[in-house]
């Protein structure tokens, strides 16, 4: 039954203004397009007919017919909305968020049709005609339809068929709503100087343009877009590409337009403007592209955008040299936006950041979080190429744009900022990351067939860690097969020969054949089919063989890789191995000589195990000499054996024992890789009786590093190298968190004093994401209520992701339950901080099933406002699950959630089974082994004797 609707008078009034402001702005637009079209005479055109009921039967697929091909865009733009509001003004206008617009495509007629396929969502069609461009006669039609079926498509039946060969122009006049779920136009708010102000956006990527305007929105479609902007008087528009120079853009007291230049050929989701009021910083003035940052005056005032500028130039330029190709525009805009999706959007020529990927505050940023800026914008400039000036044909290979980009950022950073020494240590974050996925069944191809990708949740999915870290992982190991120099050549020869067109994986391997070697064979084997190879190697026989590494039994058997590897012992090596066949090979390199141990690189897309007597030599020879072995081995040998244990291929005894010998080292990436590994057991056990002797021998193992960098932690300051700078963060984390007493005092003691003098933080900015959390969780709610008030009063981004996470940190569960009620107020929490905020307390022992009830209670408006991005938090909560009980709540959501994107769930549901096993067959184990390892004789340094003994005392009693 329907509610009866009530109008107040203040109301009406106020709806009456904005039909008129929308009204007026329909007839701006049709003006601007008189004014374009009357040099083509055209016939005036018919009355459109009337829509008819949308059907809701399938069209003929989900993807476009093909039969037209379009060459250009005329795009007219007026968002209605106020630049600001006076919000302490009782008599302030009401914000309207509604766009009008009109758009024409001109496109070709391949295939005879009487019927116009393209994409249209939730847009109010006002007016639409077809004309033959080549007789500038009005091509009669019927009728157009609407498809609420998932495609979106707007389908336009003609009177006659058009045809094969004929040029014809679609105009279309609409009317939209300006977003508030950050995609296609959308709006985002900041205060200033007492008010509220308001931005326009766009983020198109994957298949929002269609919520924009009636287009061809499917990458392959490439056309150019003429794009003109109507905006308010105080703003400033920018678009793709640069500016027309037009004195006389002044239309009323009210309004102005803004006409770009038309673009280059270029795919619909890259379509992208901005109205703001922002001033910008520039870069380089002798450089030969104009860049411009732009962002909140404050923030450029501070000089908070003047490092990413800085490396923008270094970048570009690296990248032209690079390439062989300069950089298609005259202008670089950079646009950073306090709302924003994704860390980063590369819009050919004007992209859109997330203000924590952008600015830098010299006094209140870690310098680590130069790392990620770095990083970012190296990422969204290599796209300039792999992705813009060249494009994947369709979204079953975006990995041709994400994976390369994330490739040639590491190289790229590497060159601008040589002293931070980071490019392995990103390229095995990278690769470990992606195993994490790639181990299980429900994992996808870099490259699937086309037909699997066709939804829009189904091209979602497609941005995945798979895409991104695994595409990068698989192009470092390529590169150190061919070699950078062979490699090289052939990304140049790849830009070269498709710019400005679409490609597909194969046309990507097609241009590396310079070495002699078949890398199609062999990349075939990394980009069609899902996981990854375990190589095991019997040192004793000189034996190897590979197969898949699942962390479940995999449902398809048979797959095999070919392998490039580096084989080396003590006394020899490194010499290249080629492993291809899915039969044991012998090789003379896997042989031991002497009973020297055998080891393989660290680089590879693949895990490597060997037999019971090599694992024991090398890990003699690492609690002998650790440094025999270099850093990047050690990491990877943890690594390795601790998955190995988890896929069931070795005992769980043999990965714990690979921490002993850090006692010693303290070097950043063993660390870290023992860290990340450990926290699964933390994952796994928090809540059982492990965790006791579990946390006291952690707290043991990181006492030695902890008091290494104790001199500079209690002096808030930090070491110069960087990779140490990351370890010093870790080591803090994992000691307080483990309740070693000089952390956990040393990060009580630095949160008080700031307590207590708000005005002066004297807390590292690369120490502030460490103390923050582990204070807040060993306070109570006064630590908690003073991290809300500054997260309240931050005024740059990096500290509010700081401050948000530490309030996830609590172990008072009243206060996580505030903070995720908080979430659902857009005014304490912004939208873009949601999804992470209820992934930080599902990540907290206390929180996760508060998270995990919050998430189920508020799945549909949370999925209203990211189509995607629950699910991908839902995933992340799954990893902490290892009961029958959860993993029945998962499967009776999936069912009552049918809409559900099935790979993200099927991956939460998968890794639960694998968790449920895991620890039903090794918690006896596990615990056994802590136990023995904290008596006085094991214990690799023992800070709390005492404690450790009564811990002995009380499990043993159990």
């Amino acid at each position: 039954m329907g509610k009866e609707l009530h109008m107040s008078k203040p109301f009406a009034v106020m709806a009456v203004a904005m039909t008129v402001s929308a009204v007026t702005g329909i007839i701006t637009m049709i003006i601007l397009y008189q004014i374009q079209i009357t040099p083509l005479n055209p016939t005036p055109r018919p009355t459109p007919l009337p829509t008819t009921t949308l059907p809701t039967g399938p069209p003929p697929s989900m993807r476009l017919p093909g039969n037209l091909v379009p060459k250009s865009y005329q795009l007219y733009f007026q968002p209605h909305l106020y630049s600001s509001i006076d919000l302490s003004d009782v008599n302030a206008t009401e914000q309207n968020l509604t766009f009008t617009g009109n758009s024409t495509v001109v496109f070709q007629c391949v295939q005879k049709t009487k019927s116009i396929f393209l994409h249209s969502n939730n847009l109010t069609l006002l007016e639409l005609y077809v004309t033959n461009v080549d007789t500038k006669k009005i091509v009669p039609h019927l009728d157009y339809k609407e498809y609420d079926d998932g495609t979106h498509f707007l389908e336009v039946q003609m009177t006659d068929a058009l045809t094969d060969g004929g040029n014809y122009s679609l105009f279309v006049a609409f009317q939209g709503e300006i977003q508030d779920d950050l995609s296609g136009m959308y709006v985002s708010t900041y205060n200033e100087d007492g008010l509220k102000k308001y931005v326009v956006a766009t983020q198109l990527e994957p298949t929002d343009a269609r919520k924009m305007f009636p287009c061809f929105d499917e990458p392959a479609l490439k056309a150019t877009f003429d794009v003109t902007i109507i905006h308010r008087l105080d703003t400033t528009a920018l678009g793709n590409w640069d500016k027309k120079l037009d004195l006389k853009n002044i239309i009323d007291d009210e309004w102005k337009y803004t006409r770009f230049n038309p673009t280059k050929l270029m795919s619909t989701y890259l379509l992208a403007f901005a109205v703001s009021e922002f001033p910008f910083t520039s870069g380089d003035p002798t450089s030969r592209v104009d860049i411009k940052t732009y962002a909140r005056k404050d923030a450029i005032e501070a000089g908070q955008a003047d490092y990413a500028v800085g490396i923008t130039g270094k970048l570009l330029k690296t990248y032209e040299e690079h390439f062989g190709i300069n950089y298609v525009l005259p202008k670089l805009d950079q646009f950073v936006v306090p709302d924003h999706r994704a860390a980063a959007m590369e819009n050919w020529g004007l992209i859109m950041y997330q203000e924590s990927s952008m600015l830098y505050d010299k006094k209140k940023t870690s310098l680590l979080q130069k790392d990620w800026i770095a990083d970012v914008v190296a990422h969204e400039l290599a796209h300039q190429w792999f992705g813009n000036l060249v494009t994947m044909r369709w979204w079953n290979d975006v990995w041709l744009n994400e994976g390369f980009s994330s490739y040639m950022a590491n190289r790229a950073v590497a060159q601008v900022e040589p002293d931070w020494n980071m490019k392995e240590i990103l390229e095995m974050h990278q690769r470990q990351d992606a195993f994490e996925i790639d181990a299980l069944n429900s994992s996808h191809p870099l490259s699937p067939p086309a037909n699997q990708i066709q939804t829009t949740g189904e091209i979602g999915e497609m941005f995945s860690t798979i895409t991104y870290l695994k595409g990068a992982a698989v192009l470092t190991m390529l590169a150190g097969y061919l070699t950078e120099r062979v490699f090289d050549a052939g990304i140049k020869m790849y830009l070269k020969e498709f710019e400005f067109k679409n490609t597909e994986t194969q046309d990507a391997v097609d241009e590396a054949h310079l070495s002699g070697i078949n890398v199609t064979e062999m990349m075939n084997t990394w980009t069609k089919q899902i996981g990854f190879p375990v190589v095991t190697i019997n040192t004793t026989e000189g034996e190897a063989y590979q197969k898949q590494f699942t962390l479940s039994p995999a449902t398809e058997a048979g797959r095999v890789w070919h392998i490039p590897m580096r084989v080396m012992s003590k006394t020899s090596g490194p010499l290249p191995v080629v492993l291809n066949s899915d039969r044991p090979v012998h090789k003379d390199e896997f042989r031991s000589k002497k009973g020297e141990w055998i080891l393989v690189n660290a680089t590879g897309y693949f895990r490597v195990n060997y037999n019971p007597e090599n694992w024991r030599r090398l890990l003699d020879q690492l609690e002998m000499d650790y440094t025999v072995i270099a850093v990047m081995e050690r990491g990877q040998l943890i690594d390795d054996a601790f998955n190995l244990a988890r896929a069931k291929l070795v005992n769980i005894t043999l990965a714990l024992n690979t921490t002993r010998f850090l006692q010693n080292d303290t070097e950043y990436l063993t660390w870290e890789v023992t860290i990340k590994n450990l926290n699964y057991f933390v994952d796994m056990f928090d809540r059982s009786i492990v965790y006791g002797p579990m946390q006291v021998y952690m707290r043991n193992l990181v006492c030695p590093l902890y008091t290494f960098f104790q001199n500079y932690t209690d002096n808030s300051s930090i070491p110069t190298d960087r990779s140490q700078q990351e370890n010093q963060v870790n080591v803090i984390n994992m000691a307080c968190s483990n309740g070693l007493p000089a952390c956990q005092k040393m990060a009580r003691t630095m949160f008080r004093q700031w307590m207590n003098n708000e005005t002066n933080n004297r807390i590292n900015p690369n120490l502030r994401s460490a103390i923050y959390c582990q204070a807040v969780a060993a306070g109570g709610d006064k630590e908690w209520e003073f991290a809300w008030k500054m997260y309240k009063n931050a005024t740059i981004d990096q500290e509010r992701d700081l401050l948000t996470h530490a309030l996830s940190c609590t172990n008072k569960i009243w206060l996580l339950s505030r903070l995720l009620e908080y979430t659902l107020d857009p005014e304490k929490i912004r939208k873009s901080d949601v999804l992470e905020i209820i992934a930080a307390v599902g990540s907290n022992a206390v929180g996760q099933s508060l998270a995990w009830n919050f998430l189920r209670s508020h799945w549909l408006v949370l999925r209203n406002d990211d189509r995607l991005g629950p699910s991908y938090v839902l995933k992340d909560l799954a990893r902490r699950f290892s009961t029958e009980v959860e993993l029945q709540e998962l499967k009776q959501f999936q069912m009552a959630e049918n809409a559900m994107e099935s790979r993200l769930m099927n991956q939460a549901i998968e890794q639960t089974e694998a968790n449920i096993q895991w620890v039903k067959e090794n918690k006896q184990t596990v615990l056994n082994w802590f136990m023995a390892n904290l008596s006085p004789g094991n214990t690799p340094h023992v800070c709390s004797p005492t404690q450790t003994q009564i811990l002995i005392s009380l499990t043993q009693a159990r």
